[in-house]
């Protein structure tokens, strides 16, 4: 049959008096809130769930099906929708939005959750509607659904073989525009992937801090919890606790024993390789993971000065200092892609005793540049990403990194390292960022492989661009490369 036959409004099976007066799980009903404001206000997922978790009072249970819904109907939201729209007689991204969220968890429930009935799925998605106000909408939300369970194993799906493109968006849940860039930069096979590896969720990683464990001590002390934690295959501190838990409320996260943070992003710290007493500034700083892992490194003898724009996010950096028990951090609000030249002499005075510094204008030794940008590196931890980021953003963003680079290269020292960092995968913000910097900065080369620490050695290519992705070293999507100021 043609998935446009028998569209219309499929007839509603008749609800009881008490069936109406049935309230939906707040696991289910929390789901259908978040993603509401996701889809209406443009929130981050990631903020939005915790904010409504943390003042829930749901069980360990029921907060992980909730961010299981939220979550995986984020990720697959583009084959949701095309199934959904061959069952309604417009595209579901017009329906209200509660609506069209109440069907896409539901609809997510029936297609790729074992454990929850059919019909569970279907009644709680209608109960969620009714209990947020939108009776007018339970017979459609429970005959869309009822059908959708009986006819998705018919539903055909755009395959790779027949249409590439149409493959990522329907299949493999991208919008069209992250599809088209996706086939050309790596061709079909290698895109497709990429785009299933971004969809599945990722590993729980966290990086010893190294002033308490090293990696083996880390490990003994944390499988009492986490029976299936591993190291890090790339990362010299990494481990990988497995698929279930939360790290975050483990006694030896708030002990200081680790940081949660993503291999990849630990290894652009190794390709920075700290020295102990290095005067090192981290640029654009907040939340202060890589800030952290810098001082850890450090092992007390030098400093790190982190800057931001936003002064609430640079609490967030003290906080984790002060949660891993860290010296010699050091936090100032500052607009990086603007000069840096009158770095204010607070922060020289507060240096004094860590070593003598050859003028006020202090030249560090080393420098991140973990610019902002588009994200699309990290679709698999950050799914709402695809569809909140527009195809305009890479090139939107690259003015922004290109300045905020010169302006960090501007404070370090003769021999001193740069490395700049994205957890994006787009040309603009990576390889053309670096190519206008090297052109505007003569005095500023690119580190070869083999000037570079053995921990990154099995990324880094040939060009000396530290490439990692997901489908190829089961980590998040990031770029990163080292420059070396000769003069």
């Amino acid at each position: 049959m043609s998935p446009r036959q028998h569209r219309g409004r499929p007839q509603a099976k008749k609800e009881t008096a008490s069936a109406r007066r049935a309230q939906p799980t707040q696991a289910r009903l929390l789901a259908v809130r978040v993603l509401d404001r996701v889809q209406r206000a443009r929130a981050y997922a990631d903020l939005s769930l915790h904010h409504h978790l943390a003042h829930s009072n749901l069980s360990v249970t029921d907060r992980a099906l909730t961010t299981e819904l939220v979550y995986g109907t984020l990720r697959w939201r583009g084959r949701l929708d095309y199934l959904l729209d061959q069952l309604l007689d417009q595209p579901v991204r017009k329906l209200e939005p509660v609506v069209a969220s109440a069907l896409r968890i539901g609809a997510y429930q029936l297609l790729f959750s074992d454990r929850i009935p059919d019909s569970a799925a279907v009644d709680e998605a209608v109960r969620c509607v009714r209990a947020l106000g939108v009776e007018r909408a339970t017979g459609l939300v429970n005959a869309v659904l009822r059908r959708l369970a009986r006819e998705h194993a018919e539903m055909r799906l755009p395959t790779l073989e027949e249409d590439p493109l149409k493959h990522l968006m329907h299949a493999l849940s991208l919008p069209e525009w992250i599809a088209e860039r996706w086939l050309t930069d790596y061709g079909a096979e290698a895109a497709a992937a990429l785009a299933a590896a971004s969809n599945a969720p990722p590993p729980l990683t966290v990086r010893t801090n190294l002033t308490k464990f090293d990696r083996d001590g880390l490990l003994a002390e944390v499988r009492e919890h986490f029976p299936e934690a591993s190291p890090c295959r790339y990362a010299r501190d990494g481990v990988r606790l497995g698929q279930k838990g939360d790290p975050l409320r483990d006694p030896g996260f708030l002990a200081g024993a680790f940081s949660v943070q993503d291999e990849a992003a630990q290894l652009v710290v190794g390709l920075l390789d700290p020295q102990p007493g290095d005067l090192v500034l981290d640029a654009c700083a907040a939340p202060g993971t890589k800030t952290t892992a810098i001082a850890e490194r450090l092992g007390g003898l030098g400093g790190v000065l982190a800057l931001d724009r936003h002064p609430r996010r640079l609490r967030l950096v003290a906080r984790a200092t002060r949660r891993l028990g860290l010296a010699a951090v050091h936090t100032l609000e500052r607009d990086v892609s603007r000069p840096l030249s009158d770095l204010p002499s607070a922060w020289l005075d507060a240096l004094d005793g860590v070593r003598e510094l050859p003028s006020q204008n202090v030249l560090f030794d080393r420098a991140l540049a973990d610019v902002p940008c588009s994200g699309l590196g990290t679709l698999r931890r950050n799914p709402d990403a695809r569809w909140r980021v527009p195809s305009t953003a890479p090139r939107d963003l690259a003015r922004t990194q290109v300045s905020i680079l010169k302006q960090t290269a501007t404070v370090l020292r003769p021999g001193g390292h740069l490395v700049y960092s994205t957890c994006t995968l787009t040309s603009e913000e990576n390889e053309e960022v670096v190519q206008a910097f090297l052109h505007d900065t003569p005095s500023f080369r690119t580190a070869r492989r083999d000037e570079l620490p053995d921990e990154v050695a099995e990324i880094v290519g040939d060009d000396g661009f530290l490439r990692c992705l997901p489908h190829i070293h089961d980590t998040d999507g990031f770029f990163a490369v080292r420059f070396t100021r000769d003069a």
